[in-house]
């Protein structure tokens, strides 16, 4: 995988691979915190980088280095998040050639449909 400018927001994840369809792609890391902190945290940051798993707990991926908090939002995405326990992975919803930007539709997240989206697909909801 590789950090790199993106045309969806700042930077973007990138494979450098050919990934095939429901391929285990990574897993998500970070400061483990309490939900709670979680949502405390995405009120007054100004890049959330905060996923929900299972038990009360979140994880705060602001200082993660495998570069998933790069993942970019897409109305059409082409990776889907498996949340396990307490902890989030990605897999390919379908074969992902090397050099295309990873894609997550965040769904429901702490912008609350609030904030404008800047995915430019056809099928885009225009917030998120």
């Amino acid at each position: 995988m590789e950090v790199k400018p993106s045309a969806i927001e700042g930077r973007g994840l990138f494979t450098k691979v050919t990934l095939r369809p429901r391929q285990k792609i990574g897993e998500y890391e970070g400061e483990r915190i309490t939900q709670r902190e979680g949502r405390r945290r995405a009120k007054i940051q100004k890049w959330i980088a905060i996923v929900e798993v299972n038990n009360g707990k979140s994880i705060d991926g602001a200082e993660e280095t495998t570069g998933f908090r790069f993942i970019n939002h897409s109305c059409t995405p082409n990776t889907f998040m498996r949340i396990i326990g307490e902890r989030a992975e990605f897999y390919a919803l379908h074969p992902i050639k090397a050099g295309t930007e990873l894609t997550l539709d965040y769904g429901d997240s702490h912008h609350n449909g609030e904030l404008p989206c800047k995915c430019q697909t056809t099928d885009c909801r225009r917030f998120i």
